[in-house]
């Protein structure tokens, strides 16, 4: 009696199960969960509803644009070093040459600074009304009365 195992066959398609024959893994959660959204697509929405908060008291938001991205570049030449200035949350970039005013908010730095979704989330908007005072001219407290509250 032979008892060898023949080769399987390696085919250029997709496996069909995985090594224990329960069959390929599948998404944890459907997508309609929260779950289911990744850090960046959760911290883009905190942003997206600070913004819209703050867009039913200010129309003119609706001409700046918004942005998130994970760290703020370091400016200078190659080798620069961070320097002793803490790192900064967010940042406005003023309207120019056709192109629209811009609001960013760097999801890394707010996240570190956070523990649960609340307070992220706080923190976001503070952030926000903070880069939308310094572009409309304004103080923070005109933009959202309620700024700096707990």
């Amino acid at each position: 009696m032979d008892n060898r195992v023949p080769p399987r066959a390696v085919g250029p398609g997709p496996r069909r199960r995985d090594r224990h024959g329960r069959g390929m893994r599948g998404p944890i959660a459907p997508p309609q969960v929260p779950l289911a959204a990744s850090r960046a697509e959760a911290f883009a929405d905190l942003v997206q509803d600070s913004v819209e908060r703050l867009g039913r008291r200010w129309p003119q938001l609706a001409d700046i644009d918004f942005q998130v991205l994970e760290v703020p570049k370091l400016q200078g030449q190659p080798g620069d070093v961070w320097s002793d200035e803490a790192v900064p949350l967010g940042r406005t970039v003023a309207a120019h040459d056709g192109h629209r005013a811009r609001v960013v908010v760097y999801r890394r730095p707010v996240e570190i600074r956070t523990k649960g979704r609340d307070e992220r989330a706080a923190l976001v908007h503070e952030v926000v009304v903070e880069q939308v005072a310094e572009l409309l001219g304004l103080t923070p407290e005109t933009v959202d009365p309620r700024y700096g509250e707990d």
